[in-house]
């Protein structure tokens, strides 16, 4: 099965910055559409952000774009997510998930998930 692990997460003021990892060791992420979801407690889980297969596109929540952006580092099979500008709201669990097959959407198609890492904006 395919292994993701976030890293990045912790707690950082109003308008500061963090940026999330997702790694895999095992494939090749440029292999899969990769998105970035959250979930607050008692919340449901949001889609983020994702990004579509090397050379596809991206896509962003309207509540997040402009402050994050995605990417890739294929040298490094990892996939990012920098997340500049945090409020409050944005404080959640945060996990990657990839897809073999399918378009980057921020809904449903995503098979495998990683352990999430948290995120907490707080002055």
């Amino acid at each position: 099965q395919l292994q993701l692990v976030e890293s990045g997460g912790g707690l950082v003021q109003p308008g500061g910055s963090l940026r999330l990892s997702c790694a895999a060791s095992r494939f090749t992420l440029d292999l899969y559409t990769i998105g970035w979801f959250r979930q607050a407690p008692g919340k449901e889980r949001e889609g983020v952000s994702c990004i579509s297969r090397s050379g596809g596109p991206t896509n962003y929540a309207a509540s997040v774009k402009g402050r994050f952006t995605i990417s890739r580092d294929n040298g490094k099979n990892t996939v990012y997510l920098q997340m500049n500008s945090l409020k409050p709201e944005d404080t959640a669990v945060y996990y990657c998930a990839a897809q073999v097959f399918g378009a980057c959407v921020l809904t449903s198609g995503y098979n495998y998930w990683g352990q999430g890492t948290q995120v907490t904006v707080s002055s």
